[in-house]
């Protein structure tokens, strides 16, 4: 037996195991181009994510600041509103829930002695994502901050984000972001309806913290034909905003420390 002879029984006997492993038809060649399919895909996800992090984070980060100028003017602050931004635990509501005796003074001595229950924000909710609140600087005193505040609207939830005064007076809110019925809910939106400017200038005692309601509930603001329960929701989360300040106002007013690191 010559030598071709030899490796085609050879390869005669290899044929049953082999041929089945490379047959287009068989279950494992299906899946392992499948799985190549797969992970091409998932390398694909994993470079296309590495190449637009940086993009998008860039352009969330010229949107915020857009929105930050809407509600804290040039000429209140001389830094990067974006830089140093202080971490604040949220408040959440509910019934019973324990506060510090801080806080409740802080909210009634911003909202007047005689507020009541209205005036106090909810109890922290331990664990919960820290609101991130930007300072506008004057040199080292604090002349203004600007934080979200969450409302829930018809939809779902609506972000406000909230400009507020040292003295306890709101400079600007806008909506961030919303799922509200377009044509109606929607007149939350500055270019939409100019119906958010008329928070500009009041505080938790103008109007009293009872009338911080839509006309329907018995408070001062407008709602909407056919769409009350946004409106509604914006309120509530602008009041629970100044709420937070009043409660908080001592630190975040705080004059701002210049930390200098000295080599021994």
């Amino acid at each position: 037996m010559n030598e071709d002879q030899g490796s085609s029984r050879a390869l005669s006997r290899l044929r049953p195991w082999v041929l089945p492993k490379l047959d287009r038809e068989g279950i494992g060649y299906q899946t392992l181009l499948l799985g190549g399919f797969a992970l091409a895909a998932s390398a694909l996800l994993v470079v296309g994510n590495l190449l637009t992090k940086g993009p998008i984070a860039q352009r969330e980060a010229e949107d915020l600041r857009a929105s930050l100028e809407q509600v804290i003017p040039d000429s209140l602050h001389d830094n990067d509103l974006l830089a140093n931004p202080l971490l604040l635990p949220r408040w959440t509501a509910g019934a019973g829930s324990a506060m510090s005796s801080a806080a409740v003074a802080a909210a009634k001595s911003t909202a007047g002695a005689d507020a009541g229950p209205t005036a106090r924000p909810a109890a922290r909710r331990q664990g919960a994502d820290a609101i991130t609140v930007y300072r506008a600087l004057d040199g080292l005193d604090v002349t203004a901050v600007a934080f979200e505040t969450l409302g829930q609207g018809y939809a779902g939830p609506i972000r406000v984000l909230l400009g507020i005064r040292a003295d306890g007076r709101i400079l600007g809110a806008r909506v961030l972001s919303h799922s509200e019925t377009p044509g109606l809910g929607d007149k939350i939106e500055i270019s939409r309806d100019d119906w958010i400017t008329a928070f500009n200038g009041l505080s938790l005692r103008d109007p009293p913290p009872e009338r911080w309601a839509v006309k329907k509930d018995g408070g001062v603001f407008d709602q909407f034909s056919g769409a009350t329960i946004t409106p509604r929701a914006v309120v509530a989360a602008i009041k629970s905003g100044l709420e937070t300040f009043a409660a908080e106002r001592d630190a975040l007013t705080a004059s701002a420390v210049i930390r200098v690191e000295t080599s021994q």
